[in-house]
Protein backbone atom coordinates (compact mmCIF):
# COMPACT_ATOMS: atom_id res chain seq x y z
CA UNK A 1 0.00 0.00 0.00
CA UNK A 2 1.05 3.60 -0.42
CA UNK A 3 3.59 4.74 2.19
CA UNK A 4 4.58 8.37 1.90
CA UNK A 5 5.16 11.41 4.11
CA UNK A 6 2.30 13.85 4.47
CA UNK A 7 4.17 16.55 2.56
CA UNK A 8 4.65 14.07 -0.30
CA UNK A 9 0.95 13.19 -0.15
CA UNK A 10 0.01 16.86 -0.27
CA UNK A 11 2.11 17.37 -3.40
CA UNK A 12 0.76 14.23 -5.08
CA UNK A 13 -2.89 15.26 -4.73
CA UNK A 14 -2.43 19.02 -5.23
CA UNK A 15 -3.52 19.82 -1.71
CA UNK A 16 -2.58 22.66 0.63
CA UNK A 17 -2.63 23.84 4.23
CA UNK A 18 -0.61 21.09 5.91
CA UNK A 19 1.12 22.52 8.97
CA UNK A 20 4.90 22.23 8.81
CA UNK A 21 5.11 20.31 12.10
CA UNK A 22 3.27 17.38 10.44
CA UNK A 23 5.23 17.34 7.16
CA UNK A 24 7.38 14.27 7.88
CA UNK A 25 4.66 12.09 9.41
CA UNK A 26 4.20 8.99 7.24
CA UNK A 27 0.95 7.53 5.93
CA UNK A 28 0.42 3.78 5.62
CA UNK A 29 -2.46 3.32 3.18
CA UNK A 30 -5.74 5.18 2.77
CA UNK A 31 -9.31 4.64 3.92
CA UNK A 32 -12.70 6.11 3.10
CA UNK A 33 -14.59 4.09 5.74
CA UNK A 34 -13.94 4.27 9.49
CA UNK A 35 -15.35 0.74 9.91
CA UNK A 36 -12.44 -0.75 7.96
CA UNK A 37 -9.80 1.88 8.71
CA UNK A 38 -6.38 0.68 9.89
CA UNK A 39 -3.94 2.48 12.15
CA UNK A 40 -1.72 4.78 10.12
CA UNK A 41 -4.23 5.34 7.29
CA UNK A 42 -4.93 8.65 5.62
CA UNK A 43 -8.69 9.21 5.92
CA UNK A 44 -10.42 10.59 2.82
CA UNK A 45 -13.93 11.93 3.59
CA UNK A 46 -15.83 11.11 0.41
CA UNK A 47 -19.13 12.95 0.02
CA UNK A 48 -21.78 10.53 -1.24
CA UNK A 49 -25.15 9.72 0.34
CA UNK A 50 -23.49 10.57 3.63
CA UNK A 51 -20.82 13.19 4.23
CA UNK A 52 -17.49 11.63 5.17
CA UNK A 53 -16.46 14.80 6.98
CA UNK A 54 -18.87 13.80 9.74
CA UNK A 55 -16.63 10.81 10.54
CA UNK A 56 -13.23 12.49 10.68
CA UNK A 57 -13.11 12.53 14.49
CA UNK A 58 -14.02 8.84 14.55
CA UNK A 59 -11.22 8.19 12.05
CA UNK A 60 -8.65 9.76 14.35
CA UNK A 61 -10.06 7.87 17.35
CA UNK A 62 -9.45 4.65 15.39
CA UNK A 63 -5.86 5.47 14.51
CA UNK A 64 -5.89 7.59 11.35
CA UNK A 65 -2.66 9.51 10.80
CA UNK A 66 -4.20 12.42 8.90
CA UNK A 67 -7.29 13.49 7.00
CA UNK A 68 -8.22 15.39 3.89
CA UNK A 69 -10.74 18.21 4.20
CA UNK A 70 -12.77 19.98 1.53
CA UNK A 71 -11.90 23.66 1.30
CA UNK A 72 -14.71 25.79 2.70
CA UNK A 73 -16.37 22.91 4.56
CA UNK A 74 -17.36 24.04 8.03
CA UNK A 75 -15.58 23.14 11.27
CA UNK A 76 -12.30 21.53 10.18
CA UNK A 77 -10.59 19.58 13.00
CA UNK A 78 -7.86 21.28 15.01
CA UNK A 79 -4.65 19.92 16.48
CA UNK A 80 -4.38 17.07 13.94
CA UNK A 81 -2.78 16.75 10.48
CA UNK A 82 -5.15 18.10 7.80
CA UNK A 83 -4.61 18.53 4.05
CA UNK A 84 -7.12 20.79 2.29
CA UNK A 85 -8.41 19.86 -1.18
CA UNK A 86 -11.02 21.15 -3.63
CA UNK A 87 -12.86 17.82 -3.72
CA UNK A 88 -11.99 14.67 -1.72
CA UNK A 89 -13.04 12.25 -4.49
CA UNK A 90 -10.97 14.09 -7.07
CA UNK A 91 -8.07 14.13 -4.60
CA UNK A 92 -8.36 10.36 -4.14
CA UNK A 93 -8.15 9.92 -7.91
CA UNK A 94 -5.23 12.34 -8.26
CA UNK A 95 -3.34 10.54 -5.48
CA UNK A 96 -3.90 7.19 -7.21
CA UNK A 97 -2.75 8.62 -10.55
CA UNK A 98 0.44 9.99 -9.02
CA UNK A 99 1.15 6.74 -7.15
CA UNK A 100 0.63 4.67 -10.30
CA UNK A 101 3.16 6.87 -12.10
CA UNK A 102 5.72 6.26 -9.36
CA UNK A 103 5.44 2.46 -9.49
CA UNK A 104 7.53 0.53 -12.00
CA UNK A 105 4.87 -1.97 -13.03
CA UNK A 106 2.70 -3.00 -15.95
CA UNK A 107 -1.04 -2.33 -15.72
CA UNK A 108 -3.76 -4.42 -17.39
CA UNK A 109 -7.24 -2.89 -17.65
CA UNK A 110 -10.30 -5.07 -18.26
CA UNK A 111 -13.85 -3.96 -19.05
CA UNK A 112 -16.94 -5.40 -20.76
CA UNK A 113 -20.64 -5.92 -20.21
CA UNK A 114 -20.03 -9.49 -19.06
CA UNK A 115 -16.97 -11.52 -18.20
CA UNK A 116 -14.68 -8.77 -16.93
CA UNK A 117 -14.33 -10.18 -13.39
CA UNK A 118 -13.68 -13.72 -14.60
CA UNK A 119 -11.18 -12.46 -17.19
CA UNK A 120 -9.42 -10.39 -14.53
CA UNK A 121 -9.20 -13.46 -12.28
CA UNK A 122 -7.85 -15.59 -15.13
CA UNK A 123 -5.23 -13.00 -16.05
CA UNK A 124 -4.07 -12.84 -12.44
CA UNK A 125 -3.97 -16.63 -12.06
CA UNK A 126 -1.77 -16.96 -15.13
CA UNK A 127 0.50 -13.98 -14.49
CA UNK A 128 1.23 -14.97 -10.91
CA UNK A 129 3.10 -18.01 -12.27
CA UNK A 130 5.72 -15.53 -13.48
CA UNK A 131 5.28 -12.17 -11.72
CA UNK A 132 4.30 -10.54 -8.46
CA UNK A 133 0.70 -9.56 -9.26
CA UNK A 134 -2.03 -7.49 -7.60
CA UNK A 135 -5.64 -7.46 -8.82
CA UNK A 136 -8.91 -5.69 -8.14
CA UNK A 137 -10.53 -7.29 -5.11
CA UNK A 138 -14.21 -8.19 -5.37
CA UNK A 139 -16.01 -5.48 -7.31
CA UNK A 140 -13.82 -2.44 -6.51
CA UNK A 141 -13.98 -1.28 -10.12
CA UNK A 142 -15.64 2.13 -9.79
CA UNK A 143 -14.56 5.79 -9.66
CA UNK A 144 -13.80 5.15 -5.97
CA UNK A 145 -12.90 1.44 -6.02
CA UNK A 146 -10.26 1.62 -8.76
CA UNK A 147 -8.21 4.40 -7.08
CA UNK A 148 -8.41 2.51 -3.77
CA UNK A 149 -7.13 -0.62 -5.54
CA UNK A 150 -4.15 1.27 -6.96
CA UNK A 151 -3.34 2.79 -3.57
CA UNK A 152 -3.42 -0.70 -2.03
CA UNK A 153 -0.61 -1.94 -4.30
CA UNK A 154 2.65 -2.87 -2.58
CA UNK A 155 5.85 -1.42 -3.99
CA UNK A 156 7.67 -4.13 -5.89
CA UNK A 157 4.48 -5.34 -7.58
CA UNK A 158 5.26 -6.16 -11.20
CA UNK A 159 1.76 -6.30 -12.72
CA UNK A 160 -1.53 -4.74 -11.61
CA UNK A 161 -4.74 -6.18 -13.09
CA UNK A 162 -7.62 -3.72 -12.86
CA UNK A 163 -11.30 -4.28 -13.52
CA UNK A 164 -13.09 -1.19 -14.83
CA UNK A 165 -16.84 -0.85 -14.36
CA UNK A 166 -19.27 1.81 -15.52
CA UNK A 167 -22.87 2.89 -15.56
CA UNK A 168 -22.56 6.10 -17.58
CA UNK A 169 -20.59 7.54 -20.48
CA UNK A 170 -17.27 9.07 -19.44
CA UNK A 171 -16.61 6.83 -16.46
CA UNK A 172 -14.33 4.36 -18.25
CA UNK A 173 -12.42 7.31 -19.72
CA UNK A 174 -11.73 8.60 -16.21
CA UNK A 175 -10.66 5.19 -14.92
CA UNK A 176 -8.36 4.59 -17.87
CA UNK A 177 -6.63 7.96 -17.49
CA UNK A 178 -6.07 7.23 -13.78
CA UNK A 179 -4.72 3.71 -14.40
CA UNK A 180 -2.68 4.48 -17.56
CA UNK A 181 -2.75 0.81 -18.63
CA UNK A 182 -0.19 -0.94 -20.80
CA UNK A 183 -2.74 -3.53 -21.99
CA UNK A 184 -6.52 -3.12 -22.20
CA UNK A 185 -9.25 -5.70 -22.84
CA UNK A 186 -12.91 -5.42 -23.82
CA UNK A 187 -14.59 -8.77 -23.21
CA UNK A 188 -17.89 -8.04 -24.99
CA UNK A 189 -20.76 -5.58 -25.35
CA UNK A 190 -24.17 -6.55 -23.98
CA UNK A 191 -27.32 -5.00 -22.56
CA UNK A 192 -26.03 -4.17 -19.08
CA UNK A 193 -26.67 -0.44 -18.35
CA UNK A 194 -28.88 0.00 -21.39
CA UNK A 195 -31.28 1.95 -19.17
CA UNK A 196 -28.72 4.75 -18.80
CA UNK A 197 -26.92 4.48 -22.15
CA UNK A 198 -29.87 3.76 -24.43
CA UNK A 199 -28.41 1.32 -26.96
CA UNK A 200 -25.73 -1.32 -27.44
CA UNK A 201 -23.97 1.07 -29.82
CA UNK A 202 -23.71 3.64 -27.03
CA UNK A 203 -22.49 0.94 -24.63
CA UNK A 204 -19.80 -0.07 -27.13
CA UNK A 205 -18.62 3.53 -27.45
CA UNK A 206 -18.54 3.91 -23.67
CA UNK A 207 -16.48 0.71 -23.30
CA UNK A 208 -14.05 1.92 -25.96
CA UNK A 209 -13.09 4.76 -23.64
CA UNK A 210 -10.72 2.23 -22.05
CA UNK A 211 -8.19 2.97 -24.80
CA UNK A 212 -8.08 6.67 -23.84
CA UNK A 213 -5.47 6.16 -21.13
CA UNK A 214 -3.46 3.44 -22.90
CA UNK A 215 0.25 4.13 -22.70
CA UNK A 216 2.39 4.59 -25.81
CA UNK A 217 3.27 1.20 -27.26
CA UNK A 218 0.36 -0.42 -25.45
CA UNK A 219 -1.90 -3.20 -26.71
CA UNK A 220 -5.68 -3.15 -27.22
CA UNK A 221 -7.34 -6.59 -27.07
CA UNK A 222 -11.02 -7.06 -27.85
CA UNK A 223 -13.67 -9.66 -28.71
CA UNK A 224 -13.44 -9.72 -32.48
CA UNK A 225 -16.79 -11.44 -33.07
CA UNK A 226 -18.76 -8.61 -31.43
CA UNK A 227 -20.79 -6.79 -34.10
CA UNK A 228 -21.35 -3.73 -31.91
CA UNK A 229 -17.64 -3.34 -31.22
CA UNK A 230 -16.86 -3.77 -34.92
CA UNK A 231 -19.34 -1.06 -35.82
CA UNK A 232 -18.01 1.33 -33.18
CA UNK A 233 -14.41 0.69 -34.22
CA UNK A 234 -15.18 1.37 -37.86
CA UNK A 235 -15.20 5.09 -37.03
CA UNK A 236 -12.19 5.10 -34.69
CA UNK A 237 -8.55 5.69 -35.58
CA UNK A 238 -6.52 3.13 -33.63
CA UNK A 239 -2.87 4.22 -33.46
CA UNK A 240 -2.02 1.48 -30.95
CA UNK A 241 -1.37 -2.21 -31.55
CA UNK A 242 -4.54 -4.33 -31.70
CA UNK A 243 -5.28 -8.05 -31.26
CA UNK A 244 -8.60 -9.86 -31.30
CA UNK A 245 -10.03 -13.08 -29.90
CA UNK A 246 -13.17 -15.09 -30.61
CA UNK A 247 -14.49 -18.03 -32.60
CA UNK A 248 -14.00 -16.65 -36.10
CA UNK A 249 -10.74 -17.69 -37.74
CA UNK A 250 -10.02 -14.07 -38.66
CA UNK A 251 -9.16 -13.37 -35.00
CA UNK A 252 -5.58 -13.40 -33.75
CA UNK A 253 -6.63 -16.08 -31.27
CA UNK A 254 -9.62 -18.33 -31.90
CA UNK A 255 -11.02 -21.46 -30.25
CA UNK A 256 -12.00 -24.88 -31.55
CA UNK A 257 -13.31 -28.25 -30.32
CA UNK A 258 -14.89 -27.09 -27.05
CA UNK A 259 -15.84 -29.80 -24.56
CA UNK A 260 -17.53 -29.16 -21.23
CA UNK A 261 -17.25 -31.38 -18.16
CA UNK A 262 -18.60 -31.11 -14.64
CA UNK A 263 -15.60 -29.24 -13.29
CA UNK A 264 -13.66 -27.92 -16.28
CA UNK A 265 -13.59 -26.92 -19.95
CA UNK A 266 -11.33 -28.40 -22.59
CA UNK A 267 -10.66 -26.86 -26.01
CA UNK A 268 -8.02 -25.88 -28.54
CA UNK A 269 -6.64 -22.41 -29.20
CA UNK A 270 -5.39 -21.61 -32.69
CA UNK A 271 -4.03 -18.54 -34.45
CA UNK A 272 -0.83 -16.78 -33.43
CA UNK A 273 -0.31 -19.29 -30.61
CA UNK A 274 -1.63 -22.86 -30.47
CA UNK A 275 -2.76 -24.86 -27.45
CA UNK A 276 -4.12 -28.39 -27.85
CA UNK A 277 -6.58 -29.89 -25.34
CA UNK A 278 -6.22 -26.91 -23.02
CA UNK A 279 -7.91 -27.60 -19.67
CA UNK A 280 -9.44 -24.68 -17.73
CA UNK A 281 -10.87 -25.18 -14.26
CA UNK A 282 -14.17 -23.39 -14.84
CA UNK A 283 -17.57 -24.28 -16.30
CA UNK A 284 -19.67 -22.47 -18.91
CA UNK A 285 -18.74 -22.39 -22.58
CA UNK A 286 -19.00 -18.60 -22.57
CA UNK A 287 -15.84 -18.65 -20.44
CA UNK A 288 -13.86 -19.91 -23.44
CA UNK A 289 -13.85 -16.33 -24.75
CA UNK A 290 -12.67 -15.02 -21.40
CA UNK A 291 -9.85 -17.57 -21.44
CA UNK A 292 -8.70 -16.40 -24.87
CA UNK A 293 -8.60 -12.80 -23.64
CA UNK A 294 -6.50 -13.85 -20.63
CA UNK A 295 -4.15 -15.88 -22.83
CA UNK A 296 -3.69 -12.91 -25.18
CA UNK A 297 -2.76 -10.65 -22.24
CA UNK A 298 -0.36 -13.25 -20.82
CA UNK A 299 1.43 -13.78 -24.12
CA UNK A 300 1.84 -10.02 -24.49
CA UNK A 301 3.51 -9.92 -21.07
CA UNK A 302 5.89 -12.75 -21.88
CA UNK A 303 4.37 -15.65 -19.95
CA UNK A 304 5.46 -19.01 -21.39
CA UNK A 305 2.87 -21.45 -22.79
CA UNK A 306 3.79 -23.88 -20.00
CA UNK A 307 2.96 -21.32 -17.31
CA UNK A 308 -0.25 -20.32 -19.10
CA UNK A 309 -1.38 -23.96 -18.97
CA UNK A 310 -0.44 -24.20 -15.28
CA UNK A 311 -2.23 -20.96 -14.38
CA UNK A 312 -5.47 -22.04 -16.07
CA UNK A 313 -5.46 -25.34 -14.18
CA UNK A 314 -5.31 -23.48 -10.86
CA UNK A 315 -7.72 -20.59 -11.21
CA UNK A 316 -8.42 -18.37 -8.22
CA UNK A 317 -11.88 -17.04 -9.08
CA UNK A 318 -13.94 -14.38 -7.34
CA UNK A 319 -16.93 -15.87 -5.50
CA UNK A 320 -20.40 -16.00 -7.08
CA UNK A 321 -19.16 -16.23 -10.67
CA UNK A 322 -20.19 -19.66 -11.91
CA UNK A 323 -19.00 -20.91 -8.52
CA UNK A 324 -19.60 -24.65 -8.15
CA UNK A 325 -20.61 -25.81 -4.66
CA UNK A 326 -21.14 -29.42 -3.64
CA UNK A 327 -23.69 -29.59 -0.80
CA UNK A 328 -23.77 -32.05 2.07
CA UNK A 329 -27.10 -33.35 0.77
CA UNK A 330 -25.52 -34.55 -2.46
CA UNK A 331 -26.69 -31.94 -4.96
CA UNK A 332 -24.63 -29.31 -6.77
CA UNK A 333 -25.17 -25.54 -6.78
CA UNK A 334 -23.86 -23.14 -9.41
CA UNK A 335 -23.70 -19.83 -7.58
CA UNK A 336 -23.65 -17.17 -10.29
CA UNK A 337 -25.57 -14.68 -8.19
CA UNK A 338 -23.21 -11.71 -8.33
CA UNK A 339 -25.00 -10.03 -11.21
CA UNK A 340 -27.19 -10.66 -14.24
CA UNK A 341 -27.86 -9.35 -17.73
CA UNK A 342 -29.70 -10.99 -20.63
CA UNK A 343 -26.42 -12.20 -22.17
CA UNK A 344 -25.07 -13.69 -18.95
CA UNK A 345 -28.38 -15.28 -17.91
CA UNK A 346 -28.80 -16.96 -21.29
CA UNK A 347 -25.19 -18.21 -21.16
CA UNK A 348 -25.74 -19.62 -17.66
CA UNK A 349 -28.96 -21.38 -18.71
CA UNK A 350 -27.21 -22.89 -21.72
CA UNK A 351 -24.46 -24.15 -19.44
CA UNK A 352 -27.01 -25.96 -17.27
CA UNK A 353 -28.63 -27.45 -20.38
CA UNK A 354 -25.32 -28.89 -21.52
CA UNK A 355 -24.14 -30.35 -18.22
CA UNK A 356 -24.65 -34.12 -18.08
CA UNK A 357 -24.85 -36.60 -15.23
CA UNK A 358 -27.51 -34.92 -13.07
CA UNK A 359 -30.86 -36.45 -12.09
CA UNK A 360 -32.60 -33.09 -11.85
CA UNK A 361 -31.98 -29.50 -12.98
CA UNK A 362 -33.45 -26.41 -11.30
CA UNK A 363 -33.14 -22.74 -12.28
CA UNK A 364 -33.47 -20.01 -9.63
CA UNK A 365 -33.65 -16.71 -11.53
CA UNK A 366 -33.92 -13.24 -9.99
CA UNK A 367 -34.65 -9.85 -11.52
CA UNK A 368 -32.28 -8.44 -14.14
CA UNK A 369 -32.04 -4.73 -13.37
CA UNK A 370 -30.98 -1.60 -15.29
CA UNK A 371 -32.78 -2.68 -18.47
CA UNK A 372 -35.06 0.35 -18.74
CA UNK A 373 -38.22 0.15 -20.84
CA UNK A 374 -37.12 -3.17 -22.34
CA UNK A 375 -37.10 -4.97 -18.99
CA UNK A 376 -40.35 -6.93 -19.33
CA UNK A 377 -39.64 -7.98 -22.92
CA UNK A 378 -36.11 -9.11 -22.08
CA UNK A 379 -37.31 -11.14 -19.09
CA UNK A 380 -39.87 -12.87 -21.29
CA UNK A 381 -37.10 -13.71 -23.76
CA UNK A 382 -35.18 -15.46 -20.99
CA UNK A 383 -38.07 -17.91 -20.64
CA UNK A 384 -37.70 -18.79 -24.31
CA UNK A 385 -34.07 -19.75 -23.59
CA UNK A 386 -35.23 -22.51 -21.24
CA UNK A 387 -35.47 -26.02 -22.69
CA UNK A 388 -38.31 -27.89 -20.90
CA UNK A 389 -36.62 -31.17 -21.82
CA UNK A 390 -33.55 -30.18 -19.82
CA UNK A 391 -34.98 -28.19 -16.90
CA UNK A 392 -37.24 -29.77 -14.25
CA UNK A 393 -38.20 -26.69 -12.22
CA UNK A 394 -37.97 -22.91 -12.58
CA UNK A 395 -38.05 -20.65 -9.51
CA UNK A 396 -38.22 -16.88 -10.01
CA UNK A 397 -37.68 -14.15 -7.44
CA UNK A 398 -38.69 -10.52 -7.93
CA UNK A 399 -41.33 -8.54 -9.76
CA UNK A 400 -39.50 -8.45 -13.10
CA UNK A 401 -38.58 -12.13 -12.99
CA UNK A 402 -42.24 -13.02 -12.65
CA UNK A 403 -42.43 -12.36 -16.42
CA UNK A 404 -40.05 -15.31 -16.86
CA UNK A 405 -42.36 -17.47 -14.76
CA UNK A 406 -45.45 -16.47 -16.72
CA UNK A 407 -43.87 -17.49 -20.02
CA UNK A 408 -42.20 -20.61 -18.61
CA UNK A 409 -45.51 -21.95 -17.25
CA UNK A 410 -46.86 -22.12 -20.79
CA UNK A 411 -44.01 -24.45 -21.74
CA UNK A 412 -43.56 -26.45 -18.53
CA UNK A 413 -46.88 -26.36 -16.70
CA UNK A 414 -48.07 -24.64 -13.54
CA UNK A 415 -46.56 -27.20 -11.15
CA UNK A 416 -43.03 -26.82 -12.53
CA UNK A 417 -42.71 -23.04 -12.19
CA UNK A 418 -43.06 -21.07 -8.95
CA UNK A 419 -42.51 -17.47 -7.85
CA UNK A 420 -42.07 -17.34 -4.06
CA UNK A 421 -42.37 -13.97 -2.35
CA UNK A 422 -39.55 -14.53 0.11
CA UNK A 423 -36.14 -16.19 0.13
CA UNK A 424 -37.19 -18.48 2.97
CA UNK A 425 -39.99 -19.75 0.74
CA UNK A 426 -37.43 -20.50 -1.98
CA UNK A 427 -35.43 -22.55 0.51
CA UNK A 428 -38.54 -24.43 1.62
CA UNK A 429 -39.56 -25.21 -1.96
CA UNK A 430 -36.13 -26.46 -2.95
CA UNK A 431 -35.83 -28.62 0.16
CA UNK A 432 -39.21 -30.10 -0.73
CA UNK A 433 -38.49 -31.06 -4.36
CA UNK A 434 -34.72 -31.42 -4.69
CA UNK A 435 -33.22 -34.82 -5.43
CA UNK A 436 -29.79 -36.18 -4.77
CA UNK A 437 -27.47 -35.51 -7.74
CA UNK A 438 -29.47 -32.41 -8.70
CA UNK A 439 -27.99 -29.28 -10.28
CA UNK A 440 -29.31 -25.87 -9.19
CA UNK A 441 -28.37 -22.56 -10.85
CA UNK A 442 -28.73 -19.27 -8.94
CA UNK A 443 -28.61 -16.17 -11.16
CA UNK A 444 -29.85 -12.62 -10.54
CA UNK A 445 -28.79 -8.99 -10.30
CA UNK A 446 -26.69 -7.86 -7.35
CA UNK A 447 -29.58 -6.24 -5.52
CA UNK A 448 -31.49 -9.54 -5.41
CA UNK A 449 -28.79 -11.14 -3.19
CA UNK A 450 -29.67 -14.71 -4.12
CA UNK A 451 -26.52 -15.88 -2.35
CA UNK A 452 -28.59 -15.57 0.85
CA UNK A 453 -30.65 -18.50 -0.39
CA UNK A 454 -27.49 -20.43 -1.26
CA UNK A 455 -26.14 -20.00 2.28
CA UNK A 456 -29.28 -21.61 3.68
CA UNK A 457 -28.96 -24.63 1.40
CA UNK A 458 -25.30 -25.58 1.82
Amino acid sequence: MIKRSLVEIQDMLNGSGLQEEYADIRVDGVSIDTRTLHKGNLFIPIMRIDDGHNYVNTAFDRGATATLWKKGHKHPPEGVPVIYVDDPLQALQELATAYREQLNMKVVGVTGSNGKTTTKDMVKSILQTTYKVHKTKGNLNSQIGLPLTILDVEEGTEVLVLEMGMSEKGQIHRLSTIAQPDVVVITMVGLAHIATLGSEENIANAKLEIIDGLRDGGLFIYYGDDAHLKQALANVNLPMRVKTFGHEVTNNYYYEKVKEYKRYLEFDIAGEQSFKDLKVSIIGKHNVKNTLAAVAVSLELGVTPENIIAGLKNLDLTAMRMETIQTKKGYTIINDAWNASPNSVQAAIETVHEMDGYHQKILVLGDMLELGDSAETLHKQMAKAIDPNEIDFVVTYGILASAIAKEAKQMMGEDKVVSPYTKSEIVQFINKIVKKEALILFKGSREMKLEEVVKNLI
